[in-house]
C-alpha cells in the first residue's frame, strides 16, 4: 500500500493507546490483525484505505474462514477493521466503513465443562498439609461458593468480605460492574483458617508467602496442582469451578434469573447455556432409567 496508508495505520495505533487507552493485548491483537489485512490489500493492489470496498472485506473474511481460522478470531479481526475505519471516518480520511455490515461466521456454542457434585466434594474435602494449601483451599471454596471470576478473586481485599453477614463485595467485575454475593459456610470457615495463617499486612485477601497479591497465573497453576494431587484426571482451570457453581445451582433451584445475577451476566442469554447443561443431565438420567429409551 501507499506510504499514506502506512501513516494512517500508525496514527490509529497511537490513538488506540493514547486516547482509547485499550489494554496492551487488545492493541497488540489489533495491530497484528490490521497488518494482516494490509498484506491482503497489497496482493489485491489496493493502495489506499478509501479504495477498500465491502466486497474486499467479505473476500478477506471468506479466505480466513476457508483457511480454518476460528469464528472468534474472525470476529475480533472484523472488530479491529470496524474500529480502524471509524477512526478514518472521524479523521475524514474515508467516506464509508466497508467492514460495518460484514458478518463473521457464527460461533458454534461449546458447552462449558463442569465437574459433577461428587468430584467437587472430593476435591474440596481434601485436607491441606501446608500454609499454601490452606490458602489454596480457601480460594477454591470461594470460587465454588460464590461463582467468582478469576480476576474478581485475585482483586478481593479484606474490606470486601463481611464475615458477620456472610457476604462479599465484587468491586472489579466485568465491565466495571459491582455486585454483592453470599459466601457459603464451608468457604467462610476456609477463609477464616487462611486469614489466621496469612502472611503480611496488606489488604489483598490472597497473597504469596512474601505477602504479595497473587497473580491470576499463580492461581491457575495452584488449582491444576491441587486437582492432580486429589485425583482429578483432567486439567482444572478456575472458570471450571465457576461453571460448576452455576450448573449445580441452576440444577437445584431452576432459577435462571438468580443465577444470572450471581454470575454478573449482563444478558440472560449468556446464562442460558447452563440450561443446556441441565437438560443434558436430565437426558442422561432418562436414557439410563426409562425402559423405552434404550436402543435395541
Amino acid at each position: 500500500m501507499h506510504a499514506e496508508a502506512d501513516d494512517a495505520l500508525q496514527l490509529y495505533f497511537c490513538y488506540l493507546v493514547s486516547e482509547k487507552r485499550v489494554a496492551d493485548h487488545t492493541s497488540t491483537n489489533y495491530q497484528r490483525d490490521l497488518k494482516r489485512f494490509q498484506s491482503f490489500c497489497n496482493v489485491q493492489e489496493l493502495r489506499l484505505w478509501q479504495q477498500v470496498q465491502d466486497r474486499d472485506v467479505r473476500n478477506y473474511i471468506a479466505g480466513r474462514h476457508k483457511n480454518g481460522i476460528g469464528s472468534k478470531t474472525i470476529q475480533r479481526e472484523l472488530a479491529a477493521l470496524r474500529s480502524f475505519y471509524r477512526f478514518l471516518l472521524k479523521t475524514k480520511q474515508v467516506a464509508h466503513n466497508p467492514a460495518q455490515h460484514v458478518q463473521a461466521p457464527k460461533v458454534s456454542k461449546r458447552l462449558p465443562h463442569v465437574l459433577d457434585v461428587d468430584q467437587m466434594m472430593g476435591m474440596l474435602n481434601a485436607t491441606p498439609d501446608s500454609v499454601l494449601e490452606i490458602r489454596d483451599l480457601a480460594m477454591f471454596e470461594l470460587f465454588y461458593s460464590s461463582g467468582l471470576r478469576l480476576s474478581e478473586l485475585v482483586m478481593l481485599d479484606l474490606l470486601d468480605i463481611d464475615f458477620s453477614e456472610g457476604f462479599l463485595r465484587v468491586r472489579f467485575g466485568k465491565g466495571g460492574k459491582q455486585r454483592q454475593l453470599p459466601i457459603g459456610k464451608k468457604a467462610l470457615d476456609a477463609l477464616k483458617v487462611w486469614l489466621a495463617n496469612r502472611p503480611g499486612s496488606g489488604q489483598a485477601v490472597f497473597v504469596s508467602l512474601q505477602g504479595r497479591r497473587l497473580s491470576q497465573r499463580s492461581v491457575q497453576l495452584r488449582l491444576d496442582r491441587w486437582g492432580k494431587k486429589n485425583g482429578i484426571a483432567e486439567h482444572l482451570h478456575p472458570h471450571m469451578l465457576r461453571h460448576s457453581f452455576a450448573s449445580h445451582l441452576l440444577e437445584a433451584s431452576k432459577d435462571i434469573r438468580a443465577v444470572q445475577e450471581l454470575l454478573g451476566h449482563s444478558n440472560i442469554s449468556t446464562t442460558q447455556i447452563y440450561t443446556h447443561l441441565d437438560f443434558q443431565h436430565l437426558a442422561a438420567v432418562y436414557d439410563q432409567a426409562h425402559p423405552r429409551s434404550r436402543k435395541a
